[in-house]
């Protein structure tokens, strides 16, 4: 009877697929309207709706490509979006990685200009880098909000994937609000980010620093990181891609292009240096105090090296990670319960964050 009803189920779907091939073909449903009237409406509507679409791409792609560059540092390749007209180009951090100098090729020209680092902030993978002579014609992009990026929504995600400069996938915005870490090997920063943009755009390397897009011709987020199938070994889950939010890059090039560096992160912080810990049975527990930094919230919280940090609210930390995730959901200010264990004894503090 189960098997049954779960047949019934996966039939009902391909029914009504069929059905509407045959709408579309023309096929009446008996209600006297004229089949041939109606087949060529809807035949007539569906090319022009995709004309419609097309013609959206071409114009984002025409208004936008030109503010995406490729960089090129000394090992490695990534992309970058122009921020203004006096040459301040945003990317990730781990594109420029140790490097202070950059040769930058833009989408309209085949000469290398070159570029000097400006400030790069590994926490939230994020790098300015200013050219050293602005060229003419130099285009900036239009950052968009990202509070109201959807799921679902159209994006165009444009770089230099595999050193294939002014290159543009197509995909959707897959989910908003992910938090994400980052791996510190293979030359990411080890960063944990929140709010990223989930998009289904094809992310490969080459893409990070570029440009996601919408229908509007505005980034929406900059393309950092793909996700890692572990069936696959390194190789990257295909159509999981993540994207920094344009309010969050926005923020940091600000500062960065006024002061030299980033003032004010938005990022809570514990104010320690941790480290993982595992039990008897060599899964891991908890985030050992290694440091803590005088003056910071848990050192006015009382927490002190040796603790070992297990919750924070009602998040079980086990992981030096899971830490970072668990502050990455906060605000510095925010007031969270921290509980942790001294000498085997669990105990419980207030700690109001302060800012990494």
């Amino acid at each position: 009877m189960d098997a049954s009803r779960t047949r019934v189920r996966l039939c009902l779907p391909l029914a009504a697929l069929v059905c509407s091939a045959a709408l579309i073909a023309g096929c009446s449903s008996g209600s006297g309207s004229s089949p041939a009237q109606d087949g060529t409406t809807t035949q007539a509507a569906a090319p022009a709706a995709a004309n419609d679409l097309q013609d959206d791409y071409l114009k984002v792609i025409k208004d936008v490509l030109p503010s995406v560059v490729q960089i090129q540092a000394r090992a490695d390749l990534g992309s970058g979006v122009v921020y203004d007209d006096k040459g301040h180009i945003v990317t990730n951090a781990h594109v420029v990685g140790d490097e202070k100098t950059f040769k930058v090729t833009t989408a309209n020209s085949e000469d290398e200009q070159t570029a000097t680092l400006v400030h790069a902030y590994p926490e939230q993978d994020l790098a300015v880098i200013k050219l050293d002579k602005v060229p003419d014609g130099l285009k900036a992009a239009s950052f968009g909000d990202s509070s109201k990026v959807q799921v679902g929504q159209i994006v165009l995600a444009m770089g230099s994937p595999l050193g294939l400069s002014s290159s543009v996938t197509q995909g959707i915005v897959s989910a908003t609000g992910r938090t994400v870490s980052e791996g510190s090997s293979g030359g990411g920063t080890g960063a944990t980010i929140a709010n990223m943009v989930q998009t289904s755009a094809a992310i490969n390397p080459g893409n990070s620093g570029g440009a996601l897009v919408d229908l509007d011709g505005r980034v929406i987020g900059i393309p950092t990181l793909a996700a890692t199938d572990p069936t696959l070994g390194a190789g990257t889950a295909p159509g999981i891609g993540f994207a920094i939010p344009a309010s969050m890059v926005t923020k940091v090039a600000d500062q960065i292009i006024k002061d030299g560096k980033v003032t004010d992160s938005g990022r809570a912080a514990l104010g320690i240096t941790g480290r993982t810990v595992v039990d008897d049975d060599y899964q891991a527990a908890g985030v050992a105090v290694v440091e803590v930094k005088s003056g910071g919230a848990a050192d006015k919280a009382g927490i002190e090296p040796g603790d070992i940090i297990t919750k924070v609210g009602d998040t079980g930390i086990t992981t030096i990670t899971s830490l970072a995730e668990a502050l990455a959901a906060e605000k510095p200010g925010d007031k969270v319960a921290v509980t942790y264990t001294r000498g085997g004894t669990e105990k419980r503090v207030d700690v109001t964050l302060g800012e990494q």
